[in-house]
């Protein structure tokens, strides 16, 4: 198949990706084989793409890796229940009921903000200074959020991790 043939963009490519998956996941009623395919062609539509954008070799293997390294992150965790799972920025921010499922998160490598009530992922490259003081809110209005699971608006903040 070639779900991703009429895409043009990274931003397009991620897009279709994320919505493949909540469809096609194992994890989320789909098949293993169904969602290796399209693990195969993203990977190969997202380099296409990356490398169509004139960017520099090094900024084209850093594109792809963290691309690739995004998408194992989610992965990891799509299947949870009662969680939302949005990109903030450069990171993926894990919220909701995240108390059932602490051990399923620290062992996908995501850590817990204490501060933020929230679980993130973020690539080395990517770390900030010890402790934000910026609430998740903050950061969701200067970076931007794109839910890749769950509601945020109906989300609801669970006092303990």
């Amino acid at each position: 198949m070639k779900w991703f043939s009429e895409c043009r963009t990274l931003d397009e490519v991620k897009a279709l990706y994320k919505k493949l998956a909540k469809q096609y996941h194992p994890d989320l009623g789909g098949d293993t084989e169904t969602m290796q395919a399209i693990n195969k062609e993203y990977a190969f539509a997202s380099a296409k793409t990356i490398k169509g954008e004139n960017l520099s070799e090094e900024e084209t293997e850093n594109e792809i890796r963290f691309s690739e390294e995004y998408r194992q992150a989610i992965e990891k965790i799509i299947h949870l229940e009662g969680i939302v799972i949005e990109l903030v920025g450069y990171w993926i921010w894990a919220t909701g009921n995240t108390i059932a499922v602490k051990s399923e998160l620290k062992n996908a490598g995501y850590f817990f903000a204490s501060k933020k009530l929230a679980w993130y992922f973020r690539t080395a490259e990517y770390k900030c200074t010890k402790g934000s003081k910026k609430s998740l809110e903050e950061i969701r209005e200067k970076y931007g959020s794109e839910v890749i699971k769950g509601n945020k608006q109906s989300k609801k903040n669970y006092l303990k991790h």
